[in-house]
């Protein structure tokens, strides 16, 4: 897919009217039980929290952007029984195609293909034969795909980040409430071995009431962002003209897990800042030929973004996003407890009281105990056939799991929503002096209740 919608960048005047809209955030009423202004929040309708899924034998998929990540997850979705791809959708014919073969190579029919503009899949989501529609297609199409499919009848999944605004992100929560279908933000990270392990020893006790944590996504991207093919065609360009933490989600999500956000906790606010931009410049200078139109170029984004998020029962999150510096890859996944810590990259635990003094223990330690029911009984499968190390698999699996048994989903609406916050939130709060900026309720109230999920 392209960019975006025909002018996906925000003007001067939206950043104003956001900026003061989100600056005046902290002096909203607390008993409004929202930190959105009418305008953006819009009417309320009946919660989505604990709705389920109704049953499906067999689940239909439709996905919306067959490139990279479109065709990995779809993989997922055939190797998974009882799920149909009945539709697929790319303004590139030739990748639409290409996994066409691959789904009838599976022994189902053909999908319908969807190749006629950045707008067909306008006309996918109207077909009778989807449940569920997956984009994959770049950041700023992911609200206008999933609102399209919510409004034809459809749930919808949408990769990471759920929305680029605020007001995206209510037009998501809005949707899903007015048309009683489900938006899922498809965070993969969430399922991955590590974190359901640590959220399973969480919900045991074994760290006691946790008080803090950390996540990130920190990742070399220098040369993904300066190909002149797929990411590389769009992804460069928030570095141009938006600041803050542009892909929060693969480490808040497992955080908002172990701290049950929306269920029982929130966010509640958010205070941001960045160093300098030297990456890309730097990157360009020693790779990019001095005839390139990447010269006309301004970065704008900081290296290395830090977030700092408060929530409703005073606990503390740091969050931070690097992609434009040499680095290993990082997600910090990190907790500590009045009982214990975990940390990762190596991952390491250390509890109060254990045998061996005060030193880390390895993960290896623990996971005949602690390792989740999902990767007990398919940990094996996922590693051989799953994508990013299994946990692409495990996250497709108990997708259909819920679609199929009627439950709710584990990621609903209202932290697709949250979770993406924080760059439109770490925008305001750097352009204005790295003030505190107060977090949505999504949930409009309905944060306290606790629930269980995966």
């Amino acid at each position: 897919m392209s960019s975006g919608p025909s002018d996906p960048r925000l003007t001067r005047r939206d950043l104003l009217k956001s900026a003061g809209l989100a600056g005046a955030a902290m002096i909203w009423p607390d008993a409004a039980h929202s930190a959105a202004p009418p305008e953006l929040a819009g009417p309320a309708f009946p919660s989505m929290i604990g709705v389920p899924f109704e049953r499906h034998d067999t689940v239909r998929v439709a996905v919306v952007g067959t490139g990279l990540r479109g065709s990995s997850v779809l993989g997922e979705f055939l190797s998974l029984d009882n799920v149909r791809v009945t539709a697929l959708c790319d303004i590139v014919p030739e990748k639409a195609q290409r996994n066409a073969k691959r789904v009838t190579d599976t022994g189902q029919p053909a999908p319908a293909l969807y190749t006629a503009g950045e707008h067909d899949f306008e006309r996918l989501v109207e077909r009778d034969d989807i449940d569920f529609v997956y984009t994959a297609t770049p950041w700023p199409w992911h609200t206008p795909v999933c609102v399209a499919a919510m409004k034809a009848g459809k749930h919808a999944g949408t990769e990471v980040p759920a929305a680029t605004s605020l007001e995206e992100a209510w037009m998501l929560v809005n949707t899903s409430e007015r048309t009683r279908r489900h938006c899922m933000i498809m965070e993969n990270c969430c399922y991955d071995f590590n974190e359901m392990l640590v959220d399973t020893m969480v919900k045991r006790g074994l760290f006691g009431e946790l008080l803090y944590a950390e996540g990130a996504y920190i990742h070399d991207l220098r040369s993904l962002l300066f190909e002149d093919k797929d990411e590389g065609l769009w992804r460069r360009l928030p570095h141009t003209n938006r600041q803050g933490n542009f892909y929060p989600t693969h480490g808040l999500g497992p955080v908002a897990w172990y701290l049950d956000i929306h269920r029982g906790d929130r966010f509640d606010y958010l205070v941001s800042m960045s160093t300098p931009e030297r990456g890309l410049s730097l990157w360009r200078e020693a790779h990019v030929p001095k005839d390139s139109p990447k010269w006309l170029e301004k970065y704008i984004e900081g290296d290395i973004n830090t977030s700092l998020i408060k929530t409703a029962r005073g606990k503390t999150i740091l969050l931070e996003h690097a992609v434009t510096t040499p680095t290993p890859y990082d997600r910090l996944n990190s907790i500590r407890g009045t009982k214990g810590v975990f940390k990762d990259y190596p991952a390491r635990f250390y509890l109060d009281g254990q045998q061996g003094g005060e030193r880390f223990k390895p993960i290896d330690d623990y996971k005949a105990q602690y390792t989740h029911p999902l990767w007990q009984l398919l940990g094996e499968r996922a590693r051989k056939t799953g994508g990013e190390g299994g946990m692409d698999y495990i996250m497709a699996y108990r997708l259909i799991q819920c679609l199929r048994e009627g439950l709710p989903p584990d990621i609903d609406v209202y932290d697709a929503a949250a979770w993406s916050a924080p760059w439109p939130l770490s925008e305001t709060s750097l352009k204005h002096g790295s003030i505190p900026v107060r977090f949505p309720d999504f949930t409009r109230g309905g944060w306290p209740a606790p629930r269980s999920r995966a």
